[in-house]
């Protein structure tokens, strides 16, 4: 049987340090990461950023529980009332992540339609409609850190699921 999956509050800035530390200690984990492009003086900088600042999700068993909290970056462990949902959640941000690694997090909504992308590079991703300035937008919610990413969608794409 597969270990739970977890949601990790940590200290700020360390999610790569625990990210790291998960891989040393061969605990499955994942940390979506966002790819930004800057330019200093003339010289392009790419580096890669959380989506969720703060957040880690990971699976593990009792020992890997004590081994994440001796690294001494984890403020709290969340247990997800609903674990399919959040995995299911992940899932979806994955997809999105690889057509566009320069994704944006934004706050999660809660009205709205949910819907599937039928069409063009999101397709088969869920989550919620929202119209902004004429563009049809989903919006790709993680309810446990109340958090979510924002897609760009032809609404030609866009199909409604009960």
């Amino acid at each position: 049987m597969a270990n739970p999956w977890y949601v990790l509050h940590l200290r700020p800035r360390s999610e790569k340090k625990v990210a790291e530390y998960c891989k040393q200690a061969r605990l499955s984990h994942y940390l979506p990461l966002r790819r930004q492009t800057r330019v200093y003086q003339r010289r392009r900088v790419t580096f890669e950023l959380p989506i969720f600042p703060g957040y880690l999700f990971a699976s593990f068993d009792r020992e890997g529980r004590l081994a994440i909290l001796k690294s001494n970056h984890v403020v709290r462990i969340l247990e997800p009332g609903r674990r399919r949902e959040l995995l299911h959640q992940l899932a979806q941000i994955r997809k999105a992540l690889r057509v566009d690694p320069g994704l944006i997090s934004c706050s999660a909504l809660r009205s709205g339609r949910r819907v599937r992308i039928k069409g063009g590079p999101f397709l088969g991703v869920e989550g919620v409609v929202t119209e902004v300035k004429g563009t049809t937008q989903v919006t790709l919610n993680v309810d446990m850190v109340g958090q979510a990413v924002m897609v760009h969608v032809d609404r030609a794409f866009v199909e409604v699921v009960d």
